[in-house]
């Protein structure tokens, strides 16, 4: 198996402009030899994980952004269920966008995402996120209009405007304490295809399947085509996508603990120590509990 800072470099983007969708393997496992190796791997990066998660909360200074973004049934709700499975919930938040209502319609496309920011030493993770409006909106670009911003504002230049608003927000979180994490988990279209007909044959699975995401499959090239131009527009230094296999459950799991393991021991993070006050008041609580 591959050491762990190349497993989490092998996915990382770091050359954005030369970045193509059909060269990634959404089949890869970096070598891992099997799912057992890979859950063993998991169960020590959850451990680390939950050790850095109490730091983060103590030290109350950094705060971490994790987004997810996929085709359906690629695996976001599976990867984040198990990799965040040892957190404490009090130092974790996670928030699901869906289409988006009326009230949120009313503002601009990055309001809603704002308003579920983590607060410092608090983990936030968004499934799915402002991505979406370079995503679906672009793939339907009749969604538009529901947003109801003025006609001539609204040009092919649409989409580049939205890239660097979005490069100018994540620029302006790390500056002030929030470390962003992008994930976009890559299942192929046969595997998605499986997944489907699973969810139709088992019925504990009919609760997830829903027609529309079948219709969403025929637009499959410009999801893909939208997804290639995501990536290469907003993977960044300070907020990198890491664009993670998908087709093998265990290991995108793998990957995505690994990376956040990573993000987080780059922070330094430590337990506060106490001020020479906070060291009186404890030892006079030690003398009084000592004495009764």
């Amino acid at each position: 198996m591959a050491p762990v800072h190349d497993l989490v470099a092998r996915y990382r983007v770091t050359d954005p402009r030369r970045f193509r969708l059909a060269l990634c393997d959404a089949a890869d496992t970096a070598g891992v030899a099997s799912k057992e190796k890979a859950a063993s791997a998991l169960g020590r990066g959850v451990e680390r994980l939950a050790e850095l998660q109490e730091k983060l909360y103590a030290q109350d200074r950094w705060a971490l952004l994790i987004i997810f973004q996929a085709m359906d049934a690629a695996g976001k709700d599976g990867t984040i269920k198990h990799v965040m499975s040892g957190i404490n919930p009090q130092g974790c938040q996670v928030t699901a966008f869906k289409a988006p209502s009326s009230v949120e319609l009313n503002h601009d496309f990055l309001w809603r995402c704002i308003c579920a920011l983590p607060e410092r030493g608090r983990i936030g993770i968004f499934n799915r996120s402002y991505y979406e409006e370079v995503l679906v909106v672009r793939v339907h670009p009749e969604l538009l209009a529901a947003e109801r911003i003025p006609a001539g504002l609204v040009s092919q230049r649409i989409w580049v405007d939205r890239f660097e608003d979005i490069n100018a927000f994540e620029r302006h979180l790390t500056r002030n304490g929030t470390a962003i994490l992008k994930f976009f988990l890559h299942v192929s279209a046969e595997e998605q295809h499986e997944r489907f007909l699973a969810r139709l044959k088992e019925p504990d699975k009919n609760w997830k399947f829903s027609l529309a995401d079948v219709q969403e499959r025929r637009h499959w090239d410009d999801y893909a085509s939208a997804y290639e131009a995501m990536v290469r527009h907003t993977s960044t230094s300070f907020a990198p996508w890491y664009v993670v296999p998908a087709d093998h459950k265990w290991f995108t799991r793998l990957v995505v603990a690994e990376a956040i393991v990573a993000a987080l021991e780059r922070l330094d993070l430590s337990l506060p120590r106490p001020d020479a006050a906070r060291r009186r008041d404890l030892a006079a609580a030690r003398k009084e509990l000592q004495t009764t």
